[in-house]
């Protein structure tokens, strides 16, 4: 897959055959793998750079004055050994040239944010580490996105790199503690993969500083016992491991034959829950917006069930031609999951603003309010229809589970339900 434009191809081919660009993954697991790591690269200098064009040839370190400490250092600098929580003297030191700029944390933790906004787009499983990177588990999202894991993410950079003007690294394996290894492996824009089949020759040969926990007082530890590899810690015995390291021990007996059983858990209870999408150009035909309202309303709807949890009020999202923003909300009489439900007043906010005239470049849906999905929904007596509709839509989400047949999906999405059923 072509990591520029996405497009698909035969395996051997170095470049691809649609643009030309050499930046090209393969791999025999590359659409079966579903845990990701995402990491932005360099990413308060980065911000930095992005802001000020000037400083974008120049060695950038972000940080405190000169009794302080390096929070973030371009890769320029890095090339002369400056490295994050390195000492500034030491770091001008090496790059007196560097241009040191002092923290700007509330503009980082809002383009952070942002970035969050895409990842949980993707998938509500987004697993926040820091301000700039975060595990993501795609399981489960390839019908609902009509894409690969893989395929999710190489759009996601391409949208980060586009919008928000920044470069990300991906790890892409089957385990959180693989994906996190993958990602720094070729920074930055970098996009690595660490398959199942090959995870135990891939870890042999690293060393034991690649495993969480061990910084540099307990390598030296291990090297003094004569381990220096991670491929020596999977020729010994477990009991072993245990007994003369602890508990680390046999963590370090697990790791290093590539296993780890943790989930990607959302850390943070979220808010809201909405898609968006900007047109290549801009709509102001009402049934060309209404059709793609209910594209986004079903993934939304998606991301509920898949969450367990259910919203008291919907919201429409729209930006004009010229970029003013047009927010409509609604409180629900009882709180909803359901596509036909958040789509039908959506629908009706969205013919109260759009006239055929008004030209539009983004439109999104959202819930908020959000609550546990045990107090979705209940039976509408005033619409005998709503019970049949909800019955039909559940009926269709169970299929969607059980075959993987994207057209179920498909005719789920085609088949959106009219004002009179």
């Amino acid at each position: 897959m072509c990591r520029d434009c996405t497009h698909r191809f035969r395996a051997e081919l170095t470049r691809c055959p649609k643009c030309g660009s050499p930046r090209v993954i393969s791999h025999a697991e590359l659409d079966t793998l579903e845990i990701a790591h995402i990491d932005c690269d360099a990413f308060y200098a980065s911000v930095e750079k992005r802001d000020n064009p000037e400083l974008s040839d120049k060695p950038v370190i972000v940080g405190g004055g000169q009794r302080g400490v390096v929070s973030a250092a371009c890769y320029i600098a890095r090339i002369y050994g400056v490295k994050s929580a390195m000492p500034m003297f030491k770091a001008l030191e090496r790059c007196p040239e560097a241009v040191v700029i002092r923290p700007r944390m509330e503009l980082y933790s809002q383009v952070g944010q942002q970035i969050r906004d895409e990842m949980e787009k993707l998938t509500p499983l987004v697993e926040p580490l820091s301000i700039d990177e975060a595990f993501l588990d795609l399981s489960g999202t390839q019908k609902l996105h009509g894409a690969t894991p893989a395929e999710l993410l190489v759009r996601f950079t391409l949208k980060i790199q586009k919008e928000l003007n920044l470069s990300v690294s991906v790890g892409l394996a089957h385990n959180k503690f693989l994906a996190k290894i993958a990602s720094d492996l070729d920074k930055p824009r970098g996009f690595s993969i660490i398959g199942r089949s090959e995870t135990k020759d891939f870890l042999a040969k690293q060393p034991t500083s690649v495993i969480w926990g061990v910084g540099k007082v307990f390598q030296a530890k291990l090297e003094r016992d004569g381990i220096k590899t991670i491929g020596q810690l999977q020729q010994k015995d477990p009991a072993d491991l245990a007994r003369k390291y602890g508990a680390m021990g046999l963590r370090l007996s697990k790791l290093c034959q590539g296993e780890d059983d943790r989930t990607v858990t959302s850390n943070r209870g979220a808010k809201s829950i909405s898609n968006e999408t900007t047109f290549n150009k801009d709509v102001s035909d009402v049934e060309q917006l209404s059709n793609t309202l209910w594209d986004l309303t079903e993934k939304v709807s998606y991301r509920s069930k898949k969450a367990e949890t259910s919203g008291h009020s919907v919201t429409l999202k729209l930006k004009t031609s010229d970029f003013k923003t047009i927010t409509r909300s609604r409180m629900l009489h009882d709180p909803t999951q359901l596509a036909d439900k958040i789509y039908r007043t959506a629908d009706e906010l969205l013919r109260n603003v759009a006239d055929g005239k008004l030209r539009f470049r983004l439109i999104g849906v959202g819930i908020s309010d959000l609550g546990p999905a045990t107090q979705a929904d209940p039976e509408d007596l005033l619409d005998e229809q709503a019970g049949k509709r909800a019955k039909a839509e559940r009926a269709m989400d169970v299929l969607r589970g059980k075959f993987k047949d994207s057209s179920i999906v498909s005719l789920g999405r085609s088949f959106k339900p009219s004002k009179d059923t």
